[in-house]
């Protein structure tokens, strides 16, 4: 049975080489013995922060299957609304068709509803028309337009 729990320090290789494993991910991405400090510093970050949450899908083997990241964000808008940005979400190549995605996703989605989100959104590079696919088959609505500046 899969497992949906907080990802640890020893899950950051797994996780890495899952956001590497496509075209996009493989250009922006560095997977390395030992992982980057970068990395590193990125999970001890995300791992003091109460509002953000990195977890992975675990096979009854152990096995890190997938991952995906939530930040718990409050907002004055809409009458003080917590919203819960779901990003990261992959799941290992030789894993995909399972259903692990879907399990994963209604898991955050019920983490978000624990935590008292309102909202749950996400973004995915318009690039990933599977992935476009598969969060419209979920109830995701394209609702706005996303803009990103890189610094």
């Amino acid at each position: 049975m899969l497992k949906i729990r907080t990802a640890t320090r020893d899950d950051l290789s797994a996780i890495v080489a899952m956001l590497a494993d496509d075209a996009l991910g493989l250009a922006r991405e560095v997977v390395s013995d030992p992982v980057d400090r970068r990395y590193v510093a990125a999970f001890e970050a995300i791992e003091a922060d109460d509002n953000q949450l990195l977890a992975v899908a675990v096979s009854p083997e152990g096995q890190v299957l997938g991952c995906l990241q939530i930040s718990f964000i409050p907002g004055l808008s809409r009458l003080g609304l917590w919203r819960g940005q779901i990003e990261s979400v992959r799941v290992a190549a030789d894993a995909r068709g399972g259903g692990i995605g879907r399990q994963m996703l209604a898991w955050a989605i019920d983490t978000c509803r624990a935590r008292g989100c309102k909202l749950v959104q996400l973004t995915s590079d318009k690039r990933r028309d599977d992935a476009i696919r598969f969060y419209r088959s979920l109830g995701f609505e394209p609702t706005h337009e996303g803009f990103k500046l890189s610094l």
